[in-house]
């Protein structure tokens, strides 16, 4: 196998891995959404297995010299710019995703501050400045 159709036919499989990752993001958004932690926990792992691929693969493109030159030539210009258009698909679903994630984290917070403080309420005191204190003294926690 000749040394142009090696790197064409890895490019092909970084392709298709970029693919894969895409349709994980977009599956992570599902499960975000549903709020279900023991399948985010398995997607997670196979997104994390697929970027070590990745990372691995790019890795042989940075190492290969013939690749650089092929790569200048213009041999691979189609291909990677299907790559690169992937990539910044994947880049943008996986900030929505954090943005969902972010959202979940915020909504959280203000559940357990709500929880506290509707626990508290009857130890609540307020200082000389009109700011609440009091709580879960014994676990260090202040309203």
């Amino acid at each position: 196998m000749s040394t142009e159709s090696n790197n064409s036919t890895l490019i092909e499989t970084q392709l298709v891995q970029l693919q894969q990752l895409e349709e994980i993001i977009d599956h992570e958004k599902v499960i975000l959404q549903k709020q279900n932690p023991d399948e985010l926990n398995e997607i997670t792992e196979q997104k994390n297995q697929l970027l070590l691929a990745i990372k691995n693969l790019d890795q042989q493109f940075e190492q290969s010299i013939v690749f650089k030159q092929e790569k200048s030539a213009g041999l691979y210009a189609e291909q990677l710019s299907k790559i690169e258009e992937t990539l910044l698909r994947c880049k943008d679903k996986n900030f929505v995703n954090g943005q969902i994630i972010a959202q979940s984290q915020l909504a959280v917070e203000r559940m357990k501050t709500s929880l506290l403080q509707n626990h508290n309420k009857a130890s609540m005191t307020y200082d000389n400045k009109g700011k609440t204190s009091g709580g879960l003294s014994s676990l260090e926690i202040e309203a």
